[in-house]
């Protein structure tokens, strides 16, 4: 471990011997990770090594135990449950693809479980598509599944981008995004822009990817001319959150209502507003058409009431929507009640019972002093108002907890169910010695002591047979760029990453080929800060607080390099050269891998051409390198070089 990884035996034993000490019966630890630990080429992998310590060490589903995700946004967890990603449907439901799922039964056949909680897809998905599709959804049309779109492979952000570069892609929508900046291969994504037919860029502020045909690095360079870009480009000016109601949802899955404090200004509108009333033109342009492929949009439940002179749409009747609906109309209380028969309507199973009993449940703001330690009257958490997932595992396979003092939930030999201080999540009159009876499917086919619900077995698995595209277990393997070799395996970095090959977008040599770029670089945020910069560099305090895009190196490396705390470094790969002060500082500490010592250049991510505080944007080194099975970059480790001295201008 010491030799591939640099960190002192001493270091990690230490780490090892505390984190076990601190986990058993009476005591529990938690993983907390953020994007350092995702953004990599096995960033699935790390994420699935954390959950196997923690399932060996009895963390998992018991209070001050789990993994926290700390997401970088106020609502990560919530565009992932809705879902902003291409393969998914909201509440974690399979995507249809084209060749797979030509027909509703189709569908579930090959993506329900006949055991677990997935043994229930069918509600889930015939629920969805009524509340898509209303009336319109019925069993002779298979509940409307044909008018979803398909998917027929990669269809993620980063392979986009290669079809706008190749003409196959001609239009965008750009929501609160930043390519231009805050995607790996800055470079590539502002070419990618400059070729398409249209752009519609919303945002707060005059972003990157929306000035990128006239004050863009490449136009200053003269590697594009304005007159030559083609790209029509729509810019509409977004409202903040502070100007519109809606949710949140945070890395505990908890949803949050906020509401408008002010009106936004000029023309500046909500997303939701943008949406719907967009929606609202299309179909209305349609409305004369005879062609079945229209039937999908015109069928549409597209009915949301609106308020004052904008018409911007009620919130709270969108919630009702995602929260879901009986055949009388009556708001649901939980997943539990959705069938498959078509009488139920919801539009985020997860979500079902955000809206129980008629009430804004994600809008509670009981004071702690007025409720238990777990609070479940503030806000409300997904699935069923839970604050932990799988807390069945706070108890022993008899059902009595674990611990007096952390015990959760517990079974009640009295009354016959699971109770305690959460809602139980596992069925609540299932015993703890129950056993499934032969030819049982759904949840009645897992036992009494099986936690882990969604899995078809019920237990947390160390080993993976399936849902990877990279492996069962994790293993070591180097970044698609690294200065070192791999000790572990000739296998230097992980086989099943994506490379995405274009001619913008070259890769740095590994091997012999190191001393060209032979140090490490990494990025991360800063406090003051936020993500590509659209909402903090055109802010005038925090561009004071923070005014400079920097470089942070140890004092050796700066030795090494002659590089002049203050002064300026210019930073290259083989996709970019940029420029940034030198902060020199013990932050970044070299590390001793194979042997011989390996420097880091640290960079903060947040800068750009636009702003109060301009600087140049440190994803323009980076490649498209990507895990395989969420299509993420790998930014967190690659090569560069570095010297003193502005970039050439």
């Amino acid at each position: 471990m010491e030799t591939t990884c640099g960190v002192p035996k001493d270091v990690f034993l230490s780490v090892a011997k505390t984190l076990v000490e601190n986990s058993g019966s009476e005591r529990t630890s938690a993983f907390c990770y953020a994007v350092g630990w995702t953004q990599h080429s096995v960033g699935v992998q790390y994420i699935r090594t954390a959950a196997i310590i923690q399932l060996l060490l009895g963390n998992m589903g018991r209070p001050g135990g789990g993994i926290m995700a700390l997401r970088g946004h106020a609502s990560i967890q919530g565009s992932t449950d809705v879902p902003t990603l291409y393969d998914l449907l909201p509440g974690y439901i399979p995507m249809p693809h084209a060749f797979h799922h030509t027909s509703l039964d189709a569908f579930i056949e090959r993506e329900s479980g006949s055991t677990g909680g997935w043994g229930r897809m069918k509600a889930y998905m015939v629920s969805l598509l009524k509340a898509w599709w209303g009336e319109r959804a019925t069993p002779d049309n298979q509940f409307g599944f044909q008018y979803l779109p398909r998917i027929t492979g990669d269809h993620s952000a980063y392979r986009s981008a290669l079809k706008m570069l190749d003409g196959s892609l001609k239009g965008y929508f750009l929501f609160g995004q930043n390519p231009a900046v805050g995607s790996a291969n800055s470079k590539l994504h502002r070419f990618a822009l400059a070729n398409l037919d249209w752009l519609v860029v919303r945002d707060l502020v005059e972003i990157e990817s929306a000035a990128f045909w006239s004050r863009g690095p490449e136009i200053m360079s003269g590697e594009m001319k304005t007159d030559d870009i083609k790209t029509e480009i729509f810019w509409m000016p977004a409202a903040a959150h502070t100007e519109k109601d809606g949710s949140f949802t945070n890395t505990q899955r908890l949803l949050q209502w906020h509401h408008k404090a002010v009106e936004p200004r000029g023309d500046a509108r909500s997303d939701l507003w943008f949406m719907f009333h967009l929606g609202r033109i299309i179909r209305a342009k349609l409305a004369g058409s005879s062609d079945a492929k229209d039937r999908a949009v015109l069928d549409l439940t597209w009915d949301y009431p609106g308020a004052g002179d904008t018409q911007d749409p009620d919130a709270e009747a969108v919630l009702k929507e995602v929260n879901g609906v009986d055949a009388g109309g009556n708001p649901l209380t939980t997943f539990a009640e959705l069938k498959d028969d078509g009488s139920t309507a919801c539009g985020v199973w997860i979500y079902c019972g955000s809206y129980a009993h008629g009430v804004n449940q994600t809008a509670r703001r009981k004071p702690g002093t007025e409720q238990t330690p777990v609070a479940p009257e503030w806000g409300w958490a997904w699935p069923a108002n839970r604050r932990m997932l799988y807390n069945r595992a706070s108890a022993d396979p008899s059902g009595k907890p674990w611990s007096e003092r952390k015990r959760y939930v517990w079974w009640d030999g009295q009354q016959r169910k699971w109770t305690g201080n959460d809602v139980p999540d596992f069925t609540a009159d299932k015993a703890p010695d129950y056993v499934p009876p032969e030819g049982a499917t759904g949840d009645a086919a897992l036992p009494g002591d099986a936690p882990f619900i969604m899995q078809a077995d019920g237990r947390g698995w160390l080993f993976t047979p399936m849902g990877l595209k990279d492996g069962p277990l994790p293993t070591h393997y180097e970044p698609d760029e690294s200065p070192v070799r791999n000790p572990l395996y000739a296998q230097q970095s992980n086989p099943a990453r994506q490379i995405l090959k274009h001619r913008l977008n070259p890769r740095n040599e590994n091997g012999d080929g190191r001393a060209r770029y032979p140090y490490v670089m990494t990025t991360y945020r800063l406090t003051e800060h936020h993500t590509a910069g659209g909402m903090s560099r055109f802010a005038g305090v925090l561009s004071e607080l923070q005014p400079e895009m920097f470089c942070e190196v140890s004092p050796e490396l700066a030795k090494e390099r002659g590089l002049v705390n203050g002064g300026w470094a210019t930073i290259s790969s083989s996709r970019a050269a940029i420029e940034a002060r030198v902060l020199v500082t013990d932050r970044l500490t070299p590390v001793r891998v194979e042997g011989r010592i390996v420097h880091q250049v640290g960079l903060p991510y947040h800068w750009g051409f636009q702003g109060l505080s301009k600087g140049d944007a440190a994803n323009d080194l980076y490649g498209l390198v990507l895990d395989p099975n969420v299509h993420i970059q790998d930014d967190k480790a690659a090569t560069c070089d570095i010297r003193p001295g502005r970039r050439p201008h």
